[in-house]
């Protein structure tokens, strides 16, 4: 491990984003998505579902001041993963086990949009909302609604199915960016009053267990970076070191003597420094190889950092979508087996690419490569966008490469393929973690070290380094054009990203190339130009894609492209695309000349050509698409 190469992502208050594409995007998050969300978590959006996020805080904060005064409070079971009118007492805790973290992320998300655009009224929501919280918590620094509500007694008492570890993370992550933006401190200390809790809990002469659901790797990993509290360091690491050893603390917890359970479903199969495959739950892989790459960078740790290197290339060249999409099958929201990845099967949930992202960035903070930054663009531009609607007040769960509606409708195997995007979820996830995401954008353009300042995302911004100032003024997802202009206060190395959908490109000045970064040493102030050649290009998968044999995909720069049924008319099965065409622009859309196959009503017949008519086809981003009603989509075509 060469950790002259170790960088750090600049924080956000040192960067002030300029982009158009994305400032608009924050401004929607910030006028839209955030206050619908906060409706969302008060359970005021007409025909969504139900949220109970809040009003579990409500219910929370009653049973702890009723425990203070010394009052009996009733018992409910904490047996299941989902509780509602039907199947709780209305008293009881409400919704998912992990309920707690949606009000965690929208804080969070709150957070960073107020560190680039103060507002007093959406800062005084959040502080209400955190009062809450903060009067939920137990004395003892414990602080989960399901077990605070239900049934005290059960605290930490199945770590593998609930997620009191996991909806920690998710506080720990929203204290820090509150008080980062904001300087209130108020959720920061009970965030390190529940770790407090946590760490006298858990260690290697204490309860030797572990998150079923993983993030309070990473999150313990920011706190310690915040408090410099070493305990929060160490206990991250425990949760890593700990997974996967035999016997497996779940069973000893049950007292099972053999191994009745999948534990790849949660990583814990083996232990994550032995793990070169991604494996289970997509979302819960990911934020484990994301603690994973933070305990490997602090502590020099090789053997952790080879496992997340080879986890990471597993997941670019075996199990990604082209999408930047991950989770190939609905059973078990999970990695399938390499190359398996269908189309209208497809679960590539939100919140897996995010969390793919939130690896790859602490991957590049070990060693810059422009395979896992193209991994974070690819991911961010395609599916996490998709996630969202354009008007912000609808979202998807799943980010399919094919819809049929008819399908979605009939088909119980595609009951998780939605045509439109919902109004909310019971489980809502991803809405908020789009958010957050989005929000912070800024902590994914640079990161930067002792020498150099990298820049992995070509997104319009004015930075402040500890070398000096840049500015990035970017016309990227048009022309392919970026100009940095450079104000060194001394002397530096400036590393640019060279893209690999990108043939041919020009630079102003002299560079070294490694990695697939550029290398330009600074030592006045100056203005660098890059131009990279954007094109519409068409991309073939590995022919062990069984689903896309014969296929093509069309793309123009960090953008994929489908095609919908509002443009193309309907049964887009029956289309291709002439191998040999030329394309064209029109506005959002991708001309080319393609071919329409006659309908064959006959369900079998003897083999002759297919009719054919010649057709124009139009490609939109994939990200925009289910924006003009229900219709079918697809991203791959047949060439010929």
């Amino acid at each position: 491990m060469d950790t002259t190469l170790f960088s750090e992502y600049i924080p956000l208050k040192s960067i002030e984003i300029t982009d158009r594409f994305w400032r608009q995007k924050q401004e929607l998050v910030r006028t839209q998505v955030i206050p619908y969300q906060y409706e969302a978590l008060h359970d005021r959006i007409d025909g969504a579902e139900a949220s109970y996020s809040v009003s579990n805080f409500i219910k929370a904060a009653d049973i702890v001041k009723k425990l203070s005064n010394g009052e009996d409070v009733p018992v409910y079971p904490a047996d299941k993963w989902h509780y509602d009118e039907a199947n709780a007492d209305e008293c009881a805790f409400h919704g998912w086990v992990f309920q707690d973290s949606d009000v965690y992320k929208w804080i969070e998300a709150v957070g960073y949009s107020l560190s680039s655009h103060p507002d007093a009224v959406l800062q005084k929501k959040a502080e209400d909302i955190i009062d809450l919280i903060c009067s939920s918590q137990m004395e003892n620094g414990y602080l989960d609604t399901l077990y605070i509500i239900n049934n005290r007694d059960g605290i930490f008492s199945n770590l593998k199915d609930f997620h009191e570890l996991y909806c920690f993370g998710h506080l720990t992550e929203a204290a820090i960016s509150f008080y980062n933006s904001t300087g209130d401190r108020r959720l920061l200390n009970a965030a390190c009053r529940f770790a407090d809790l946590i760490c006298e809990t858990f260690g290697e002469t204490k309860i030797k267990g572990y998150p079923g659901h993983e993030i309070a790797e990473m999150a313990l990993v920011k706190l310690y970076d915040v408090t410099l509290n070493r305990q929060y360091l160490e206990t991250a690491r425990f949760f890593i070191n700990e997974r996967g050893k035999k016997p497996y603390y779940y069973d000893t917890v049950l007292g099972r003597t053999t191994v009745e359970d999948n534990y790849h479903y949660n990583q814990a199969h083996c232990e994550p420094r032995h793990q070169h495959e991604a494996v289970g739950h997509a979302v819960r892989g990911v934020y484990l190889y994301s603690g994973m790459a933070d305990i490997a960078k602090r502590y020099r740790d090789d053997e952790l950092s080879t496992a997340c290197q080879k986890i990471l290339s597993n997941i670019i060249n075996r199990k990604m979508y082209i999408t930047g999409g991950i989770g190939s099958t609905a059973l078990g929201e999970a990695f399938s087996f390499d190359y398996d990845l269908p189309n209208d099967l497809a679960y590539s949930e939100t919140c897996a690419s995010v969390g793919l992202i939130f690896f790859a960035r602490r991957m590049l903070e070990i060693a810059p490569d422009s395979d896992t930054a193209d991994t974070v663009e690819r991911a961010l531009y395609n599916t996490v966008l998709s996630g969202m609607s354009e008007d912000g007040r609808s979202f998807f769960y799943a980010n399919p490469l094919e819809v049929l509606p008819e399908a979605s409708h009939k088909d119980e195997r595609k009951r998780h393929i939605k045509p439109t995007r919902q109004k909310w979820f019971g489980c809502a996830c991803c809405p908020p973690n789009v958010a957050r995401l989005i929000s912070s954008i800024g902590e994914y353009c640079c990161t930067q070290n002792d020498s150099t300042v990298y820049i992995h995302q070509y997104i319009g911004a004015k930075i402040t380094s500890s070398k000096g100032r840049l500015e990035i003024l970017s016309d990227y997802l048009s022309i392919g054009k970026i100009c940095v202009r450079i104000f060194p206060e001394k002397e530096f190395t400036l590393a640019v990203r060279i893209p690999k959908w990108c043939d041919s490109y020009t630079f102003s000045h002299k560079c070294e190339i490694r990695n697939g970064y550029a290398y330009f040493k600074i030592f006045d102030e100056t203005q660098i130009d890059i131009q990279f050649e954007i094109s519409v290009r068409m991309i073939k998968c590995s022919n062990r894609v069984r689903a896309n044999i014969g296929k093509i995909a069309v793309t123009r720069g960090p953008f994929i492209y489908c095609l919908e049924e509002v443009d193309n008319g309907a049964d887009l099965q029956m289309l291709s695309i002439d191998k040999n065409t030329s394309f064209s622009l029109d506005g959002q859309y991708i001309i080319a000349e393609g071919y329409r196959e006659k309908d064959c009503e006959s369900l079998y017949e003897t083999f002759k050509e297919a009719e054919k008519s010649d057709v124009k086809l139009k490609f939109i981003p994939y990200y925009k698409w289910a924006n003009r009603g229900e219709n079918e989509m697809c991203v791959y075509i047949r060439a010929e």
